[in-house]
């Protein structure tokens, strides 16, 4: 499972889970709410989908249909980790995928939310 890409790039795209983005992006908690972004479309693609944000005119890749289950699960679930166990990922998974929420997150293709 490798995490989505986005273009363009920074040099620093791929620093750790947690870090706030260069842009002024979001920092990123499994146990936070979450939710896409209002102004990001997603397309679904069979090996995943592609995620434009209107605002910034990125496109960004979601290399994996699971990945996509996840993204679309977030406003469903009061946390990040609850869409992860929810769409029927292991902990290690979970994980895995946090790091690509997290990059999601840093570009503002997920925003934070707060519990209903």
């Amino acid at each position: 499972m490798s995490t989505p890409t986005t273009a363009p790039a920074p040099a620093d795209a791929t620093t750790q889970a947690g870090a706030a983005d260069w842009a002024g992006g979001h920092e990123f908690s499994l146990d936070a709410a979450w939710t896409l972004n209002p102004q990001v479309a997603l397309r679904p693609e069979r090996f995943g989908a592609l995620a434009y944000h209107f605002g910034t005119r990125r496109l960004s890749f979601l290399k994996s249909p699971h990945l996509l289950t996840v993204v679309e699960r977030l406003a469903d679930h009061p946390t990040a980790r609850a869409a992860c166990l929810d769409a029927g990922l292991d902990a290690a998974q979970t994980a895995t995928f946090g790091k690509a929420l997290a990059t999601l997150a840093r570009t503002d293709m997920i925003v934070p939310r707060n519990p209903a």
